[in-house]
């Protein structure tokens, strides 16, 4: 089941708190202070119409997404209890050479299958398919590898070094590993529902 949603990307934590807050929206905020070394400091995700007021504020980007709950309920459906604890952003670039369509459905019908049997401690898995870019950074896609805390996202993403292996390989199948960036551990800014 896909679910059209808007997700802004902040550099900011402050204001992506206020587009939350406003929009009654989920914030994932990275799990560190310093945020300069990050390609985002918060994302901001949900089907408010009052998101489309923070294009600006919003400086990374403001994208319509598809969110494909791939493990776990729709973040929609979830209530606080069901949320995850830490959550893995990764923002993804389509590989040039096979282009954006192809790349979503490889990520989709080879990729996620793969990371479910290889990220075993995982307790929830999105993918947020851009659908729409409004403003910001050219990125197709972003995946959200959710965890029970940081401690497991950190120590436990891979059940082994092959598994490690093979989904670095199946990456660079559909996406621009030089020009996506890196990931984002973050975790569920206060009290937002979606």
């Amino acid at each position: 089941m896909s679910v059209l949603k808007i997700a802004a990307v902040f550099s900011d934590k402050a204001m992506a708190a206020e587009a939350a807050d406003i929009s009654q929206c989920l914030m994932f905020e990275a799990a560190v202070d310093d945020t300069r070394h990050l390609p985002f400091a918060a994302l901001v995700l949900g089907a408010s119409p009052n998101l489309m007021e923070f294009q600006e504020s919003a400086d990374i980007g403001l994208y319509l997404v598809s969110e494909r709950a791939l493990k776990n309920q729709p973040l929609s459906t979830l209530n606080p209890e069901q949320l995850p604890g830490s959550v893995g952003v990764f923002p993804m670039v389509a590989s040039p050479q096979i282009g954006p369509k192809a790349a979503d459905k490889h990520w989709h019908e080879q990729h996620a299958p793969l990371a479910l049997e290889v990220h075993t401690a995982m307790t929830h898995y999105y993918q947020l398919t851009v659908v729409h870019k409004f403003t910001g950074a050219h990125w197709n896609g972003l995946a959200l590898c959710c965890f029970a805390n940081e401690n497991d996202l950190r120590n436990k993403f891979y059940n082994s070094v092959e598994g490690k292996q093979r989904v670095a390989e199946d990456v660079r199948k559909f996406a621009d590993t030089q020009n996506s960036p890196r990931r984002v551990v973050a975790r569920l800014a206060g009290n937002c529902v979606i």
